[in-house]
């Protein structure tokens, strides 16, 4: 049976914008997403009995999403992760953007791309959000246009490709923000969840959770997660947040296959594909303030991240993989996430 979109209203913002949600049915896997943000809202997944759980944390309504502190289901920008001290230098010229997140600024600034409502347009069986960022919006130069096309196969494999434009040279780090959890998004842990990340190296934060630098092998350390690892079998270092980090997965633009998160307990799995070199994976440390669909409060280690995307801070890190868009040139990004049972 083919996936088709259904679009209903979904609320107001405050200044009084329709917001719209855009539901693929048809396939084993149900998806919804809103043109505020790009925002994934619900994920329903059967387990190994069949039964649909919503895997993906969210809001009930558009006012959850203006605020949204965790970025939850976003897709967030201009430049996802952090920047140190909020500034830069291109070209010769120095840039401060807004400080939000501690000392540095983080996923694009006060607002960023995860608070716009974007221009959505359904196409057949693929939805096309649309977002057009003024030159200087969040004190980034260039007028950039970027467009995210979520598209969702009747086997449950969701595709994001996003690519972007602009007039000026300028940093953009795009990733989606969506948490998940196999049992349900109520649920309060993610301890009894299995991972399993394709990456021989990483990138260590300092005391400011600003990337060093240093790009050292996981070998020997509580980082290697090339096997796979339960992630309770590491409480401590999940609760410490040691293995909340980017892991160096690839060359930039070639689709492959990075990750799978499973949960034994249903079979349900996330697989993770995509043409970015890094993959954060963050356990929700820092979840705070966050009450979600059906009032649950969403908590800290009661969820999981898989951030495609550049590496946090590259403006800054000459050694790390580009992240400056120029005119002429088109950004482009494909994450692919595969929703499965597994069987047994």
């Amino acid at each position: 049976m083919p996936v088709s979109i259904k679009k209903v209203l979904f609320g107001k913002t405050k200044d009084g914008m329709e917001v719209n949600r855009y539901t693929f049915e048809g396939g084993k896997v149900v998806i919804s997403v809103l043109d505020f943000g790009c925002a994934i809202t619900n994920i329903l997944v059967p387990d190994r009995k069949g039964n649909l759980a919503d895997i993906s944390l969210g809001y009930d309504d558009v006012a959850g999403y203006e605020k949204n502190f965790p970025y939850i289901g976003v897709v967030v920008g201009r430049v996802a992760g952090r920047i140190a001290g909020g500034k830069f230098s291109m070209d010769g010229k120095d840039y401060k953007l807004a400080i939000n997140n501690g000392p540095n600024n983080i996923h694009g600034g006060a607002t960023g791309f995860s608070r716009r409502l974007w221009a959505g347009e359904v196409m057949g069986d693929k939805l096309k959000l649309t977002y057009t960022s003024p030159d200087g919006e969040e004190g980034f130069p260039g007028e950039v246009t970027t467009t995210v096309v979520y598209s969702l196969t009747p086997e449950g494999a969701l595709t994001i490709d996003y690519t972007a434009t602009t007039t000026k040279p300028c940093p953009l780090v795009l990733t989606n923000h969506s948490y998940f959890n196999l049992k349900g998004h109520a649920d309060d842990d993610v301890l009894d969840h299995v991972v399993q990340i394709n990456a021989d190296t990483c990138v260590p934060l300092n005391e400011d959770l600003i990337p060093t630098g240093d790009l050292p092998d996981v070998s020997g350390t509580p980082n290697d997660l090339r096997t796979p690892v339960k992630l309770g079998d590491r409480e401590e270092q999940v609760r410490l947040g040691n293995i909340d980090l980017t892991y160096c997965v690839g060359n930039e633009g070639e689709l492959k296959y990075v990750s799978r998160v499973s949960h034994p307990a249903t079979g349900r799995y996330i697989d993770t594909h995509t043409t970015e070199p890094g993959l954060q994976f963050y356990t929700a440390k820092y979840m705070a303030d966050a009450v979600g669909k059906g009032g649950k409060e969403y908590k800290p280690f009661a969820s999981f991240c898989l951030e495609t995307q550049r590496y946090p801070d590259s403006v800054n890190h000459s050694n790390f993989p580009n992240s400056i868009l120029r005119p002429g040139y088109t950004y482009r990004q494909t994450t692919v996430f595969t929703f499965g049972v597994l069987q047994g």
